[in-house]
Protein backbone atom coordinates (compact mmCIF):
# COMPACT_ATOMS: atom_id res chain seq x y z
CA UNK A 1 0.00 0.00 0.00
CA UNK A 2 1.11 3.65 -0.66
CA UNK A 3 -1.59 5.69 0.38
CA UNK A 4 0.53 8.67 2.46
CA UNK A 5 3.40 10.57 0.60
CA UNK A 6 6.20 13.65 0.28
CA UNK A 7 6.64 15.48 -2.42
CA UNK A 8 8.09 18.81 -3.03
CA UNK A 9 8.72 20.67 -6.15
CA UNK A 10 12.38 19.95 -6.23
CA UNK A 11 11.80 15.93 -5.99
CA UNK A 12 9.27 16.54 -9.13
CA UNK A 13 12.36 18.06 -11.20
CA UNK A 14 14.10 15.05 -11.02
CA UNK A 15 13.71 14.35 -14.64
CA UNK A 16 13.82 17.84 -15.91
CA UNK A 17 17.65 18.81 -13.54
CA UNK A 18 19.13 14.88 -14.99
CA UNK A 19 18.53 16.05 -18.46
CA UNK A 20 19.80 19.55 -17.83
CA UNK A 21 16.77 20.71 -19.55
CA UNK A 22 16.73 24.37 -18.11
CA UNK A 23 14.25 25.69 -19.91
CA UNK A 24 11.76 22.66 -19.02
CA UNK A 25 12.85 23.05 -15.20
CA UNK A 26 11.56 27.02 -15.80
CA UNK A 27 8.08 26.30 -17.50
CA UNK A 28 7.34 23.42 -14.62
CA UNK A 29 8.48 25.96 -11.62
CA UNK A 30 6.84 29.28 -13.98
CA UNK A 31 3.76 27.40 -14.79
CA UNK A 32 2.54 24.17 -14.15
CA UNK A 33 3.91 24.14 -10.26
CA UNK A 34 0.89 27.00 -9.30
CA UNK A 35 -1.37 24.70 -10.68
CA UNK A 36 -0.34 21.58 -8.49
CA UNK A 37 -1.24 21.32 -4.58
CA UNK A 38 3.05 21.10 -3.53
CA UNK A 39 4.49 21.13 -1.55
CA UNK A 40 3.44 17.93 0.03
CA UNK A 41 5.15 17.37 3.05
CA UNK A 42 2.34 14.76 3.99
CA UNK A 43 -0.45 13.85 1.46
CA UNK A 44 -3.06 11.33 1.92
CA UNK A 45 -4.61 9.90 -1.17
CA UNK A 46 -8.13 10.28 -0.51
CA UNK A 47 -8.04 14.02 -0.47
CA UNK A 48 -6.81 13.13 -3.99
CA UNK A 49 -4.03 15.57 -4.62
CA UNK A 50 -3.09 17.62 -7.54
CA UNK A 51 0.88 16.97 -8.45
CA UNK A 52 3.11 16.28 -11.64
CA UNK A 53 3.98 12.64 -13.58
CA UNK A 54 6.41 11.82 -16.40
CA UNK A 55 4.11 9.91 -18.62
CA UNK A 56 5.24 7.73 -21.54
CA UNK A 57 3.63 9.93 -24.32
CA UNK A 58 5.44 12.97 -22.67
CA UNK A 59 8.54 11.43 -20.97
CA UNK A 60 10.58 14.25 -20.54
CA UNK A 61 7.74 17.32 -19.89
CA UNK A 62 5.49 16.14 -16.97
CA UNK A 63 1.87 16.47 -17.05
CA UNK A 64 -0.55 17.80 -14.08
CA UNK A 65 -2.74 14.59 -12.85
CA UNK A 66 -4.76 14.21 -9.56
CA UNK A 67 -4.00 10.95 -7.23
CA UNK A 68 -6.79 8.54 -7.93
CA UNK A 69 -7.18 6.58 -11.27
CA UNK A 70 -10.28 7.01 -13.10
CA UNK A 71 -10.64 4.69 -15.87
CA UNK A 72 -11.97 6.24 -19.11
CA UNK A 73 -15.20 3.89 -18.93
CA UNK A 74 -16.67 5.91 -15.83
CA UNK A 75 -20.01 7.29 -16.69
CA UNK A 76 -20.27 10.05 -14.87
CA UNK A 77 -19.27 11.68 -11.66
CA UNK A 78 -21.70 9.57 -9.18
CA UNK A 79 -19.51 6.56 -10.69
CA UNK A 80 -15.61 8.40 -9.98
CA UNK A 81 -16.67 9.27 -6.46
CA UNK A 82 -17.49 5.45 -5.87
CA UNK A 83 -14.19 4.26 -7.72
CA UNK A 84 -11.54 6.92 -6.67
CA UNK A 85 -11.10 5.63 -3.64
CA UNK A 86 -10.20 2.17 -4.79
CA UNK A 87 -7.48 3.19 -7.00
CA UNK A 88 -5.34 5.27 -5.38
CA UNK A 89 -2.91 2.17 -5.74
CA UNK A 90 -2.57 -1.08 -8.13
CA UNK A 91 -1.30 -4.28 -7.19
CA UNK A 92 1.63 -4.89 -10.15
CA UNK A 93 0.57 -8.75 -9.73
CA UNK A 94 -2.83 -7.93 -11.23
CA UNK A 95 -2.64 -4.26 -13.00
CA UNK A 96 -2.82 -6.62 -16.23
CA UNK A 97 -6.19 -8.28 -15.54
CA UNK A 98 -7.81 -5.57 -13.67
CA UNK A 99 -10.57 -3.72 -15.81
CA UNK A 100 -9.69 -0.16 -13.56
CA UNK A 101 -5.78 -0.82 -14.30
CA UNK A 102 -5.21 -3.08 -17.75
CA UNK A 103 -5.93 -0.34 -20.11
CA UNK A 104 -3.43 2.01 -18.80
CA UNK A 105 -1.32 -1.34 -17.70
CA UNK A 106 -0.87 -1.73 -21.65
CA UNK A 107 -0.25 1.93 -22.56
CA UNK A 108 -0.43 4.58 -20.30
CA UNK A 109 2.48 4.14 -17.78
CA UNK A 110 3.95 7.22 -15.92
CA UNK A 111 6.50 8.01 -13.21
CA UNK A 112 5.85 9.97 -10.14
CA UNK A 113 9.16 11.15 -8.29
CA UNK A 114 8.47 11.91 -4.52
CA UNK A 115 10.72 12.94 -1.31
CA UNK A 116 9.32 9.41 0.72
CA UNK A 117 6.04 7.57 1.89
CA UNK A 118 4.47 7.08 4.77
CA UNK A 119 3.56 3.89 6.19
CA UNK A 120 1.82 2.32 9.52
CA UNK A 121 2.73 0.18 11.64
CA UNK A 122 0.42 -1.92 14.10
CA UNK A 123 1.89 -2.39 17.81
CA UNK A 124 -0.43 -3.45 20.77
CA UNK A 125 -3.30 -2.00 19.60
CA UNK A 126 -2.47 1.46 18.23
CA UNK A 127 -1.16 2.71 14.98
CA UNK A 128 2.01 4.27 14.54
CA UNK A 129 3.20 6.06 10.99
CA UNK A 130 6.31 5.41 9.69
CA UNK A 131 8.53 7.84 6.84
CA UNK A 132 10.40 5.56 4.50
CA UNK A 133 13.38 7.60 2.19
CA UNK A 134 16.22 6.80 0.39
CA UNK A 135 19.05 6.27 2.32
CA UNK A 136 21.22 9.23 0.76
CA UNK A 137 17.65 11.15 0.68
CA UNK A 138 17.44 11.03 -3.04
CA UNK A 139 13.87 11.45 -4.65
CA UNK A 140 12.17 8.13 -5.25
CA UNK A 141 11.03 6.76 -8.20
CA UNK A 142 7.56 5.44 -8.12
CA UNK A 143 6.19 3.29 -10.89
CA UNK A 144 2.28 4.65 -11.79
CA UNK A 145 -0.35 4.03 -14.57
CA UNK A 146 -2.46 7.16 -15.80
CA UNK A 147 -5.72 7.61 -17.42
CA UNK A 148 -7.58 10.57 -18.92
CA UNK A 149 -11.16 10.97 -18.38
CA UNK A 150 -13.55 12.97 -20.01
CA UNK A 151 -16.49 14.69 -18.47
CA UNK A 152 -19.55 14.10 -20.11
CA UNK A 153 -21.41 16.93 -18.94
CA UNK A 154 -18.96 19.32 -18.92
CA UNK A 155 -16.59 17.90 -21.89
CA UNK A 156 -13.43 18.76 -19.47
CA UNK A 157 -10.63 16.67 -19.06
CA UNK A 158 -9.64 14.82 -15.89
CA UNK A 159 -5.71 13.36 -15.88
CA UNK A 160 -5.43 10.97 -12.85
CA UNK A 161 -3.12 8.40 -12.08
CA UNK A 162 -2.06 5.76 -9.76
CA UNK A 163 0.92 4.25 -7.62
CA UNK A 164 1.43 0.62 -8.36
CA UNK A 165 2.58 -1.45 -5.28
CA UNK A 166 4.47 -5.02 -5.06
CA UNK A 167 5.34 -7.22 -1.88
CA UNK A 168 7.48 -5.83 0.76
CA UNK A 169 11.08 -5.88 1.01
CA UNK A 170 12.63 -6.89 4.35
CA UNK A 171 12.42 -3.02 6.01
CA UNK A 172 8.12 -3.18 4.94
CA UNK A 173 7.97 -6.69 6.35
CA UNK A 174 9.13 -5.10 9.67
CA UNK A 175 7.02 -1.88 9.22
CA UNK A 176 3.99 -2.44 7.42
CA UNK A 177 2.28 -5.49 9.65
CA UNK A 178 -1.35 -4.67 9.57
CA UNK A 179 -3.09 -7.51 10.46
CA UNK A 180 -6.19 -7.34 8.25
CA UNK A 181 -3.91 -7.77 4.95
CA UNK A 182 -2.39 -10.96 3.72
CA UNK A 183 1.66 -9.54 4.08
CA UNK A 184 3.09 -6.38 3.78
CA UNK A 185 2.93 -3.89 0.31
CA UNK A 186 4.88 -0.89 -0.74
CA UNK A 187 5.32 1.16 -3.89
CA UNK A 188 7.47 -0.33 -7.06
CA UNK A 189 10.74 1.92 -6.72
CA UNK A 190 12.29 2.33 -10.10
CA UNK A 191 15.75 2.35 -10.85
CA UNK A 192 17.22 5.44 -13.57
CA UNK A 193 17.15 2.29 -16.25
CA UNK A 194 14.62 0.95 -14.91
CA UNK A 195 12.25 4.14 -15.63
CA UNK A 196 12.97 4.01 -19.56
CA UNK A 197 12.24 0.48 -19.84
CA UNK A 198 9.08 1.39 -17.63
CA UNK A 199 7.98 3.89 -20.02
CA UNK A 200 8.32 2.11 -23.44
CA UNK A 201 5.75 0.83 -25.18
CA UNK A 202 4.70 -3.08 -25.42
CA UNK A 203 5.69 -4.20 -28.47
CA UNK A 204 5.86 -8.17 -28.02
CA UNK A 205 5.65 -11.08 -25.25
CA UNK A 206 9.39 -10.24 -24.24
CA UNK A 207 8.17 -6.35 -23.52
CA UNK A 208 5.55 -7.53 -21.04
CA UNK A 209 7.64 -9.99 -19.33
CA UNK A 210 10.30 -7.25 -18.78
CA UNK A 211 7.93 -5.14 -17.16
CA UNK A 212 6.64 -7.98 -14.99
CA UNK A 213 10.07 -8.49 -14.01
CA UNK A 214 9.88 -5.05 -12.62
CA UNK A 215 7.53 -5.53 -10.26
CA UNK A 216 9.07 -6.41 -7.24
CA UNK A 217 10.45 -5.11 -4.03
CA UNK A 218 13.62 -3.04 -3.55
CA UNK A 219 16.42 -4.16 -2.11
CA UNK A 220 15.96 -2.88 1.74
CA UNK A 221 19.56 -1.62 2.13
CA UNK A 222 18.55 1.31 -0.36
CA UNK A 223 16.00 2.53 1.88
CA UNK A 224 15.75 4.00 6.07
CA UNK A 225 12.74 4.58 7.64
CA UNK A 226 12.05 6.50 10.99
CA UNK A 227 8.62 7.43 13.12
CA UNK A 228 7.28 10.23 12.36
CA UNK A 229 4.57 11.95 14.45
CA UNK A 230 0.68 10.94 14.00
CA UNK A 231 -1.19 11.48 10.54
CA UNK A 232 -4.48 10.74 11.37
CA UNK A 233 -6.93 11.78 14.09
CA UNK A 234 -6.33 14.90 16.13
CA UNK A 235 -3.05 14.96 16.51
CA UNK A 236 -2.70 14.96 13.00
CA UNK A 237 -0.94 18.72 12.12
CA UNK A 238 -1.38 18.82 8.70
CA UNK A 239 0.47 19.12 5.63
CA UNK A 240 3.64 21.01 7.53
CA UNK A 241 7.12 20.71 6.96
CA UNK A 242 7.97 18.89 9.97
CA UNK A 243 5.59 16.17 8.97
CA UNK A 244 8.33 13.56 8.38
CA UNK A 245 10.81 14.46 11.01
CA UNK A 246 11.95 11.98 13.82
CA UNK A 247 9.51 11.49 16.06
CA UNK A 248 10.27 9.36 19.52
CA UNK A 249 7.08 7.13 20.86
CA UNK A 250 8.20 5.53 24.34
CA UNK A 251 6.28 2.45 23.67
CA UNK A 252 7.79 1.71 20.85
CA UNK A 253 11.31 1.46 22.72
CA UNK A 254 10.13 -1.99 23.76
CA UNK A 255 9.73 -3.38 20.22
CA UNK A 256 13.16 -3.43 18.70
CA UNK A 257 12.24 -3.18 14.79
CA UNK A 258 16.06 -2.66 14.24
CA UNK A 259 15.53 0.03 11.46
Amino acid sequence: MCYDIKASLEAQLTRARRNNDYAAMEEIIEKLAPLTDLPLHHASGFTHPVVLIYTDRSPDFPELATWGLVPHWVQDKEQLKKLWNNTLNARGETIFEKPSFRDSAEEKRCIIYVDGFYEHHHFNGKTYPFFIQNKDKTPLSLAGLWSTWKDPESGGMEHTFTIVTTVGNGLLSKIHNNPKLKGPRMPVLLSEAQETLWLHPIQNDADRAALEALLAGTPENKLTAHPVQRLRGKEYQGNIETASDAHAYEELKTENLCL
